[in-house]
């Protein structure tokens, strides 16, 4: 149990502290660039394919106790049906769709914010303590060493670990179990409807960060303007 006497923010991952240009369309797009096919998309081509399927698309479906390999395994199916509706054939679709799991965690495509850093360095020298919950695959910890951020976590919960996904009320209750009672907790997250409103749902206050929202009650552009509002 940690510490009651410390304070607690709730940090999202994916577009509030780093982010991979292009996410998972630009991730099957450069399997199909290197494969044989012979075949070339466009963001836009890839998009429609992947709006379904993914655990987070359906957040009030729970998965516990997958490994990081049956993980990918139950997105496979996603990443056939990219492949296949941009027109590679059947027994090459699979073979690429499993390409995607090295090319979307290549640490080098991944970018960290320029203020994430230095933001999480000033709140941790006012006595916050920093949780990491995010809606993402089983190797977030892997990543995060190559972006900086990792030690600045006392904790990192990743819905493909948990089985639950923002902003479903158990992703939230993991943590807050985890940090039991505190002086001050926030959620800092760019998503209104899994950050924000599902932090609402638990009692927990939450600041939009970088993507505005007009029923946002508390919005920072950057990282940098927590410091003053927290």
């Amino acid at each position: 149990m940690a510490n009651a006497s410390r304070k607690f923010l709730i940090w999202d991952f994916d577009g509030t502290l780093a982010w991979r240009p292009g996410g998972w369309n630009s991730a099957v797009i450069s399997v199909l660039r290197r494969s044989s096919a012979g075949i070339s998309a466009t963001p836009e081509q890839v998009r429609p394919f992947l709006q379904s399927g993914f655990p987070w698309h359906a957040p009030e479906n729970i998965h516990p106790g997958l490994n990081s390999a049956e993980w990918w395994e139950d997105l496979q199916p996603v990443l056939v049906r990219a492949f296949k509706g941009l027109g590679v054939k059947n027994g090459e679709a699979g073979s690429l769709a499993r390409e995607v799991r090295t090319v979307y965690l290549d640490p080098l495509k991944w970018q960290r914010y320029q203020d994430s850093l230095s933001t999480l360095e000033i709140l941790s020298a006012k006595g916050w303590q920093h949780v990491l919950l995010s809606n993402h695959v089983p190797e977030l910890r892997i990543l995060l060493p190559n972006l900086g951020p990792a030690n600045y976590f006392v904790a990192i919960f990743t819905s493909a670990e948990t089985g639950f996904e923002k902003p479903n009320s158990k992703a939230f209750r993991v943590v807050t179990d985890f940090i039991g009672s505190c002086t001050s907790t926030w959620v800092i997250g760019d998503s209104y409807s899994n950050d924000i409103l599902g932090a609402q749902e638990v009692g927990l206050p939450a600041i939009l960060a970088r993507k505005p929202h007009p029923q946002a009650k508390i919005f920072c552009a950057t990282l940098n303007e927590l410091i003053e509002k927290i």
